[in-house]
């Protein structure tokens, strides 16, 4: 009889030492981004099912500290001039070290870094970007026009003014515009246009995105413009090669549309995100 209670003692002993002293810890992640203003950061959170401290490991860096003291809540914000990257993505994984000294490793998870941001070790701060990002976001788009009677070729710079983020950083939700467009022997050779363009990410290729804008040649030739923009294939991570369609329209004169085929390139290089 003693034998069998003290078996049944070592029994229930074992398993509550195995519960106590279990290492699996659940790790999920809360928010995982860049932020697109200046200085850009990391920002990381995440929660685990116990009290833990964490520790952040980036492929090509250190480990990094997050939480030193045991919590479940944890957050770090890194600037990345400040991390060893090489190309246009972060991979991370969370180490979560419970208070019996166990460790828990989490899969790698992967954060694309915003359009227009390149970090390399060989540049200081992404001078050389800057730079010739500026220069090649100058290249005017050549667009072909047609009416009723007569055909024109002309060139289109638009500069998105103002962008906004919702979920993800590699393109906007959308953003506001200006764009200046000069037609070749034509009667009204100046246009400028301001409007809204929405943004929908797709596989396969980069975006879809229409929109809408008003116009003005200056001279009493106004209207509005409706458009949709294709993103193909992005450049050095930096611009999106695009094409695009749009008609433009008088509201209160019919018989004055006119239509546009595009190509160009965009990015929100020098806008301010919201």
């Amino acid at each position: 009889m003693r034998r069998i209670i003290f078996i049944l003692f070592l029994f229930l002993n074992v398993c509550i030492e195995a519960q106590t002293d279990s290492p699996s810890v659940e790790i999920f992640v809360i928010d995982s981004y860049i932020t697109p203003e200046l200085p850009n950061k990391f920002v990381l959170s995440f929660f685990t099912s116990d009290s833990c401290t964490s520790t952040l490991l980036i492929k090509g860096n250190k480990p990094i500290e997050v939480s030193k003291k045991i919590s479940e809540d944890h957050k770090i914000e890194l600037e990345l001039n400040k991390l060893k990257l090489d190309s246009t993505r972060i991979n991370y994984s969370i180490i979560a070290t419970n208070r019996n000294g166990n460790e828990t490793k989490s899969e790698e998870f992967v954060v694309d870094l915003p359009q227009g941001l390149v970090i390399s070790d060989e540049q200081d701060d992404g001078l050389f970007s800057v730079c010739l990002g500026g220069i090649v976001f100058a290249i005017p788009s050549p667009t072909y026009l047609w009416m009723k009677d007569e055909n024109h070729f002309a060139l289109s710079k638009e500069i998105p003014l103002f962008s906004f983020y919702s979920s993800g950083y590699n393109y906007p939700a959308g953003y506001i515009g200006v764009e200046y467009s000069y037609l070749f022997n034509s009667d009204s050779k100046n246009f400028l246009r301001a409007g809204y363009k929405h943004i929908f990410q797709v596989s396969g290729i980069k975006y879809i995105s229409p929109g809408l804008s008003y116009f003005t040649d200056f001279k009493g030739f106004n209207g509005l413009s409706t458009e949709l923009s294709i993103g193909l294939f992005q450049i050095q991570n930096i611009f999106t090669f695009y094409t695009r369609y749009r008609y433009n329209f008088q509201t209160n004169i019919s018989g004055t549309g006119f239509h546009e085929i595009s190509i160009g390139l965009y990015s929100n290089f020098f806008s301010l995100n919201f």
